[in-house]
């Protein structure tokens, strides 16, 4: 048991490991996302992640913190509606969560979580949504979707209390994120043009080369404390992402006979996403099976799923976060190690409950994701449309949408 005590150590972690995370979305998903678009949506597609991120910092101290976080409350669904409005929460005191470190603190970590979710979306939806329908999505599913589901794994709630297992976010972030992209991309359907063209794809190395970077404070922060815990969820980081990067390098080798840089930080943030859940439970070897293996489920995705399907998920959300976060939760069931964290023990170490636990979680959060976000668009698709006009869509959302351009031609 930590005694409740402010440790400067801790705290300064914490605040580091915040900033790495806000990193992650601006700029770090605005310029992957924004480079791999035409020129003529590069400024729209920034935008949408960094208009998510504002929005999603005033909800969350407004009452997504403390309906997340709260005490539990109608049977597990949600947190107590108390503290809102940032009240209740004083400069010196100590989080309920993360005993030694200020609940601002806290607060301000877990924000970052929030905004970069729904900034993930995005990539789904790019070069045909209204900005105006992103604005209204982004308030109406970081409400409805986002914090209910935070506070069913993190916070308190029913899968919580199952003892489902989310180090970092493979259930509330990605999973969620990327069935929501799906749910969104389908409501949406095709783009006129729907070949992947990117603009830039430097922008996009540089943006994957942030995240990489932000992922350190996203999955090692998420220990709260500068203990050994923080240093093992960092290395098992590190290595799943590089073990996924060769793993598509491969891949990519066998496929086509050629590498592309493209397909190397597609699977780096592949193997990010997937050791992300699990971070804080499994060995260095585990995280290396763990960001081999992602490779091939995502590129599965990618390449045949959604050819199958036929649903136009323009920067593959769904075959990265939505399936390395499935790879992710399943594979914490399985490897999850008690002498790395006594809080989990998977099926290799006797317990194949936990795996039976991890399905549920999966199951639920994907279900009630998927459904919740088709409602929402609905709604807003009925009251101000979804997609933007034809001639907007074939001219470009930067000039029609923002009257501005992110090249000069």
């Amino acid at each position: 048991m930590v005694d409740a005590v402010l440790n400067s150590g801790d705290t300064a972690w914490m605040l580091t490991s915040t900033a790495l995370v806000m990193l992650m979305t601006v700029p770090g998903v605005a310029l992957f996302y924004g480079g791999l678009t035409k020129k003529i949506n590069v400024l729209n597609t920034m935008f949408m992640s960094i208009i998510a991120y504002a929005i999603t910092s005033v909800i969350w101290v407004l009452y997504g913190f403390p309906l997340a976080f709260g005490a539990d409350s109608f049977m597990g669904l949600i947190g107590s509606p108390t503290n809102l409005f940032f009240t209740g929460i004083g400069v010196e005191q100590l989080s309920a969560v993360a005993l030694t470190i200020p609940e601002t603190v806290f607060v301000a970590f877990q924000m970052t979580f929030a905004a970069i979710t729904v900034a993930l979306v995005s990539g789904a939806v790019v070069e045909r949504m209204k900005f105006s329908s992103w604005i209204a999505f982004v308030v109406l599913w970081v409400t409805l979707v986002y914090v209910p589901i935070a506070h069913w794994v993190w916070g308190g709630g029913w899968l919580y209390a199952l003892g489902a297992l989310d180090f970092a976010g493979g259930t509330v972030v990605h999973i969620n994120s990327g069935v929501a992209a799906l749910a969104l991309a389908l409501l949406l359907g095709r783009r006129k043009e729907a070949t992947l063209l990117p603009n830039n794809l430097g922008y996009s190395v540089i943006g994957a080369a942030l995240l990489w970077f932000g992922w350190f404070g996203f999955n090692a922060g998420s220990a709260l404390t500068a203990g050994g815990l923080a240093g093992s969820a960092f290395i098992a980081t590190n290595t799943a992402a590089a073990a996924a990067v060769v793993s598509w390098v491969i891949i990519d080798y066998i496929k086509t006979g050629k590498p592309t840089l493209l397909g190397a930080i597609t699977g780096a943030v592949a193997g990010l996403v997937a050791i992300t859940p699990a971070a804080g439970f499994v060995t260095v070897q585990a995280a290396i099976v763990i960001g081999l293996v992602v490779s091939v489920v995502s590129y599965f995705s990618i390449s045949f799923l959604k050819a199958k399907l036929g649903y136009d998920d323009a920067l593959d959300v769904f075959g990265v976060h939505g399936m390395g976060g499935l790879w992710g939760a399943l594979a914490t069931g399985l490897f999850a190690a008690p002498f790395i964290n006594e809080l989990g023990t998977g099926l290799f170490y006797g317990n194949p409950g936990q795996l039976v636990t991890q399905i549920i979680a999966v199951v639920a959060v994907g279900l009630y994701s998927f459904i919740a976000t088709l409602i929402i668009g609905k709604v807003i698709d009925l009251i101000i449309g979804l997609r933007v006009d034809e001639k907007e869509e074939i001219e470009g959302l930067d000039t029609n949408l923002h009257e501005e351009t992110g090249y000069r031609i």
